[in-house]
């Protein structure tokens, strides 16, 4: 016998259906909710297989963000090997059958049957490391673009308060220069207080790690005078600026904060992972690229071949073609890992940047030369890199950059 449970997995419950073998279901789908006592029920229908099939089952279930995350904590305590699949590939099954039937049951049913057509790969015990990496890597892509976002509001405020501003300190969203901005946040409030007081503020707000001599300190407070004595707006009409200018400032200082233990936490992580230093030798690919990409792709054993996963990035051409028609024009999937094909684009413009990474470099410039688009050529060069990146993961060497 080959036992296998499919598991439909929903917000806080699932459904599964059990098999003895193929074509053979044990007894009728069953419901368990997320929880202590009901993934107990799921323990019990999987012992109640085991019995009878004298073999312990294997499950298989669809991926489904953070929903998944109880009952896969459950499989490993308990040791069960379980399989998670694209949801494309069990849409896709469904889409072949004749009667049009969407219920979570329905659905559990459809994912044991699908264990017996396809030969699908286990999830390896590495794969909790990677997911670990993975949510972290997300986690920082979506926390620096909320960043982005507030800094847009920051700067638009600042407009309308002190512009001149800007040319103040080199890095505006620097600690120091943040926080200096919130204790005089007008042109008023500077021209109000005396240059040795200022200049006491700014050395007092720099951080300790990494001091300032006094005559950059000087300077500063010297364009800081400047510009306040510049400034259109001595005060501004609308007291609300103020109020939104200092909660932003807060908002931006926060995200530098998580941003940054956020980055200690995913080099950690990541450089318990011996591909992670193989990928870094392609010129282009930084840290946090790196860890992006390794997290994204997984266990590189789940594809045999490198085209797949060129489409797992979703930077395969889509083909149509129909009759004597065949289209000229076509657009990439778009399949796939969003999040790995914008690390792989990224990794690219690196390359490109200087000329960092010349493989790369001279590839674009013959898709170029042949007449490419240069988003066009920047795929292609992404697909380039893609068939290194399974290179060097299969047989761990690191890149050749000639």
């Amino acid at each position: 016998m080959n036992p296998v449970v499919g598991l439909d997995i929903s917000k806080e419950e699932s459904h599964g259906q059990a098999f003895l073998a193929r074509g053979k279901p044990f007894r009728g789908t069953f419901h368990f909710e997320h929880t202590r006592d009901g993934l107990a029920n799921l323990h019990q229908v999987l012992k109640d297989v085991e019995s009878v099939s004298k073999q312990r089952p294997l499950l298989i279930l669809e991926a489904t963000g953070h929903y998944q995350s109880p009952v896969v904590q459950f499989l490993e305590e308990h040791h069960y090997i379980y399989i998670v699949i694209n949801p494309l590939i069990s849409n896709r099954l469904r889409k072949s059958q004749l009667r049009k039937v969407k219920t979570d049951a329905a659905d559990a049913y459809l994912l044991g049957e699908l264990y017996y057509r396809e030969e699908f790969e286990p999830f390896k015990k590495r794969g909790v490391q990677l997911l670990n990496l993975r949510y972290l890597t997300r986690q920082y892509e979506s926390l620096s673009k909320m960043c982005v976002q507030t800094k847009l509001q920051f700067q638009a405020v600042l407009d309308q308060v002190f512009p001149g501003y800007k040319g103040v300190f080199g890095a505006m969203y620097s600690g120091v220069s943040l926080r200096f901005l919130s204790e005089f946040p007008t042109s008023y409030s500077v021209l109000q207080t005396d240059e040795v007081a200022l200049r006491a503020k700014m050395k007092e707000l720099l951080s300790s790690k990494r001091g300032r001599s006094e005559d950059w300190i000087n300077q500063r407070v010297q364009r800081l005078v400047d510009a306040a004595k510049q400034n259109p707006f001595q005060q501004t009409m609308y007291a609300s600026h103020l109020i939104n200018l200092k909660v932003l400032i807060t908002l931006i200082l926060q995200y530098q904060e998580h941003l940054a233990e956020l980055e200690q936490n995913i080099d950690a992580l990541a450089e318990e992972i011996e591909e992670y230093e193989l990928i870094q030798s392609i010129p282009g690919i930084g840290h946090k690229i790196a860890a992006t990409i390794l997290s994204e792709i997984g266990e590189v054993d789940r594809f045999d071949h490198p085209k797949k996963l060129v489409a797992f990035a979703g930077i395969d051409p889509s083909v149509f073609a129909s009759g004597k028609f065949t289209a000229t024009r076509n657009r990439i999937t778009k399949r796939g890992s969003r999040q790995l094909r914008y690390a792989l684009v990224m990794a690219v413009q690196c390359g490109l940047i200087r000329s960092r990474n010349m493989r790369i470099k001279a590839f674009y410039e013959r898709k170029r030369a042949e007449g490419k688009p240069h988003k066009v050529a920047l795929i292609a060069c992404a697909n380039k890199l893609v068939h290194w990146l399974y290179a060097i993961l299969k047989n761990k060497k690191e890149f050749r950059p000639i």
